[in-house]
């Protein structure tokens, strides 16, 4: 059987409760009985030895036990709680004032009443009760002497047998049980109390504890489970824990969102990406299979052609392959940085130099601003080239012949800004937000013969965020368009 937390702790202090209650009453009768003997044998500690100097019979030693007796029996009926015994040298019963049917003991034995006799500050001191075989009670005494000799003790029982007996109905008295009520009553209150106070500190626990089960069960299906709202975490160790809890389930579930959102976005990727493998490769295959089927009816002009022709789509295909792994390696983010500090007009000088022959033969004029560019910066050179290399690309791909491509270099507060515009064919107001998506084809897209493929755009955009940078885009349809990235610039001292 399965116990909650609130339970073992309602079970747990019910144990401690009863416990220390009982050790608690136990302790208080102990303490109550202790004083109560210590009081009362202190408040007659001397009553043994002034009956003994003050009766006759007992100055000059006794020798008449009837004459005793009788005495014995005035005395118990002026003082009704006193049993009066007297004992020879040995502690044996000589006479005594009870009912002689009542006495079990015919001796005493003598060393508590030589312990009270020589130590009489040392009380309760407790001696044998001659009516009970193991009882012991408080007491009197005093030695009887007859000159030098010994001739016994006076022993007198605090609280004899009438004592006990009006006692005993006292304690049962009406009022006395009620106090005993009300002394039990108030401690099951104080228990009940207790129990609802670690109710009250646990059930925050349990609800916890059940919605952690819930949300397990579901699969961590936040739509599915409706969560506590915790008030005050800041002051509450239990609500501090609940919203945490919330915010580990809403990131679970953000993150599983994602998880799931990545396997579509993969999934339709892979999608285009095989659409836009086919392409080159079914017209490769045409013309090689033309190539095998006419043999020696083409003419060498036209197998030439044939052949470029499939040799462009081969390029096209690597290139797109390639761009493929490109992109997977950066979105499995283990790609590494080497940043340096170099001049980036040398770069850039060096990267308008390898597109000038493509540039010269659309007829686009291809240049930097400033000619003269001395700025500094602090990247990762090669990633940077690829990003450049990229964006020029796309431009003049872009670009009719007798336009304009210009990569511009502007300073900004502690960066610098490197723009590659162009005066093309613009993207739409549509596109532009979803052109760094390799899965997205944008309706500008141009059908010619130069080796590119789709996934520029999103590499660049890539690298540049490796770079701690971002790739921005400003366009207009018609108007040409402008991708500029910030760089970290490098002040000389």
């Amino acid at each position: 059987m399965k116990f909650s937390l609130y339970q073992r702790l309602a079970l747990s202090v019910c144990c401690a409760f009863i416990i220390l209650a009982s050790m608690l009453f136990y302790w208080s009768n102990s303490l109550a009985e202790h004083s109560k003997l210590q009081a009362e044998q202190r408040l007659h500690s001397q009553l043994a030895e002034h009956l003994a100097h003050d009766n006759p019979l007992l100055q000059d030693g006794v020798y008449d036990k009837t004459a005793l007796k009788n005495l014995f029996h005035t005395l118990m009926l002026l003082g009704p709680s006193f049993e009066f015994y007297f004992l020879d040298p040995a502690g044996n019963i000589i006479t005594y004032s009870a009912d002689a049917n009542k006495i079990k003991r015919k001796k005493v034995n003598l060393s508590p009443l030589v312990n009270l006799i020589s130590n009489p500050d040392i009380m309760p001191v407790l001696g044998d009760d001659p009516r009970d075989l193991n009882k012991q009670k408080i007491f009197s005494a005093a030695p009887i002497y007859r000159g030098d000799n010994l001739q016994g003790y006076l022993y007198i029982i605090i609280g004899g047998e009438i004592y006990d007996s009006i006692f005993s109905q006292v304690k049962s008295d009406e009022h006395l049980q009620q106090f005993g009520a009300i002394f039990i009553g108030s401690l099951l209150l104080l228990l009940l109390i207790l129990l609802a106070v670690f109710r009250y500190f646990t059930a925050p626990i349990k609800q916890l504890a059940n919605e952690m089960k819930a949300i397990n069960d579901v699969k961590f299906d936040q739509s599915k489970v409706t969560l506590t709202h915790w008030e005050h975490p800041q002051n509450n160790e239990v609500h501090m824990l609940g919203s945490s809890f919330n915010a580990m389930v809403n990131q679970i579930n953000q993150q599983l969102s994602q998880l799931t959102e990545n396997d579509r976005v993969r999934s339709e990727l892979l999608a285009h990406l095989s659409h836009d493998l086919r392409t080159p490769l079914a017209t490769m295959q045409g013309y090689i299979e033309t190539i095998v089927m006419k043999g020696d009816k083409l003419t060498e002009s036209t197998r030439a052609d044939y052949m470029a022709t499939a040799q462009r789509n081969g390029m096209q295909l690597k290139r797109l392959i390639d761009q493929i792994f490109e992109l997977a390696h950066l979105e499995d983010g283990q790609v590494t940085v080497s940043l340096e500090t170099f001049a980036v007009g040398e770069l850039l000088h060096d990267i308008i130099a390898k597109f000038a022959l493509k540039a010269q033969e659309k007829g686009i004029r291809l240049s930097l601003q400033p000619q003269q560019c001395r700025f500094v910066v602090y990247s990762d050179i090669a990633k940077l080239e690829r990003i450049i290399t990229n964006l020029l690309e796309n431009a003049i791909r872009h670009t009719k012949e007798n336009g304009e491509v210009a990569i511009i270099v502007n300073q900004l507060t502690d960066k610098i800004k490197v723009s590659v515009t162009d005066n093309g064919s613009g993207i739409s107001k549509e596109d532009i937000a979803y052109i760094f998506d390799a899965r997205y084809r944008a309706s500008n897209a141009i059908e010619d013969n130069t080796t590119h493929a789709g996934l520029g755009l999103a590499i660049s955009q890539k690298l540049s965020k490796i770079l701690n940078s971002e790739l921005f885009v400003e366009s207009e349809l018609g108007q040409g368009s402008s991708f500029s990235l910030s760089l970290q610039q490098v002040h000389h001292s």
